[in-house]
């Protein structure tokens, strides 16, 4: 059987997302939504989340939105408070520099798993993104820049020998869609970005797979540290009251 392909050649990735919601649940739908509203900013520390309002916006149901609402209050970026009822807890630097080092890693075993199995096919289409996120980091085109840093990503995990950890990657994606916002809280990364994907590249290309793994590693480190002061940076700068993420 072909591996699942991160380009959405195939049998799509396990837990993929292809243009439409259609692979996800509407609890999958809410809970990108809540999460967008918090790393945006448009929902802040401490605002009230009801699954009422999140019904009314997205046009569903609030069962599933009380699901996805339990569910993202486990993982911390939703507290109960006893007078407010669900509200939106501190994003804390601690959770985005986990989320981001496991990227990191997942990312880099891929690498050294399944680098050697590259096609010249799928090198073409590493080179045919990084030609587009050029544009797109031209243009300042952050909503695209972003799509294509998923792809890039999805892309080098994508061999026979890393099924599990593409599967595993695509799921921690899918889990932490809205930090495609992050994009958005720090566009001077986009260049940055884009540079550090091309080393990457440059490594495989001389199959030179343990530098591009820590390349990769350090690529992933670096966003979450950017991420962390952007948005911190935006908070502090919209409100007085506002302050960095802890």
């Amino acid at each position: 059987m072909a591996p699942p392909r991160a380009d959405g050649g195939g049998a799509p990735a396990p837990g993929r997302v292809q243009g439409t919601s259609s692979y996800q649940t509407k609890s999958d739908v809410a809970r990108q939504h809540i999460q967008e509203m918090i790393l945006s900013g448009s929902a802040r520390a401490g605002a009230r989340i009801t699954a009422r309002e999140v019904s009314e916006a997205l046009g569903m149901s609030e069962t599933p939105i009380r699901e996805a609402i339990r569910g993202l209050a486990a993982e911390g970026w939703l507290d109960f408070n006893a007078h407010l009822g669900v509200v939106v807890a501190s994003v804390r630097s601690e959770h985005i520099v986990e989320v981001y080092a496991i990227r990191g890693a997942l990312g880099a075993l891929a690498i050294q798993l399944g680098g050697a199995c590259y096609t010249a096919a799928q090198l073409a289409e590493i080179d045919a993104n990084l030609a587009e996120s050029q544009a797109a980091v031209e243009a300042d085109d952050t909503t695209q820049y972003a799509r294509l840093n998923r792809a890039f990503h999805l892309l080098l995990s994508d061999t026979p020998n890393t099924l599990w950890t593409l599967k595993l990657l695509t799921t921690l994606w899918a889990q932490t869609s809205a930090a495609r916002r992050g994009f958005e809280a720090v566009p001077g990364r986009l260049r940055e970005s884009l540079a550090e994907h091309r080393a990457i590249r440059a490594a495989i290309g001389a199959h030179d797979f343990a530098r591009a793994a820590a390349l990769l590693i350090e690529h992933e480190r670096v966003a979450g540290m950017a991420l962390i002061a952007g948005l911190s940076q935006s908070r502090a700068s919209s409100s007085p009251a506002d302050r960095p993420v802890p």
